[in-house]
């Protein structure tokens, strides 16, 4: 029985990572693809069939045993590793990646962001405190400074 219950939280974890891709990896204000969209794109793309109605199951949580195959293919499809869907738990680096793109999507945050460019490293940390204040007065969440490349 604890199998059982381990498999549908894993279900439901796949189904929500697929959603969020789903959600973000679209172009400019488009709406997200559907599942048949999708479907046809990842078998041309990546040359393994898979169906619209096993991606709703899939998405829906339905599907209990997908096969790694059509995992690796989805992964392909959306530009993120294999790993993002087929190992439980949070990717903090790939969920970063897919928060900022999130964010970019909002045309006034990208707006800020170029007006940023090339401003001191000083300036750029004065304005972080800036809207990490306005963010605590709003009551949103703290955001965690992201790692610099190297």
């Amino acid at each position: 029985m604890a199998r059982k219950a381990s498999e549908g939280a894993k279900n439901s974890e796949l189904a929500e990572k697929l959603n969020k891709l789903f959600d973000l990896m679209r172009v400019g204000s488009k709406p997200p693809l559907s599942n048949a969209a999708a479907a046809e794109a990842i078998t041309r793309e990546t040359g393994i069939s898979i169906s619209p109605a096993y991606l709703w199951q899939l998405r829906s949580g339905i599907k209990t045993n997908p096969t790694v195959a059509h995992l690796r293919a989805i992964a392909q499809f959306f530009g993120v590793t294999p790993s993002y869907l087929v190992d439980p738990g949070i990717h903090p680096e790939i969920d970063a990646q897919l928060n900022l793109l999130q964010a970019l999507r909002d045309s006034g945050v990208r707006d800020l962001a170029l007006r940023a460019s090339g401003l001191t490293p000083q300036a750029i940390q004065s304005l972080a405190t800036m809207v990490d204040h306005v963010r605590e007065l709003e009551q949103l969440p703290p955001v965690s400074p992201t790692a610099e490349e190297p």
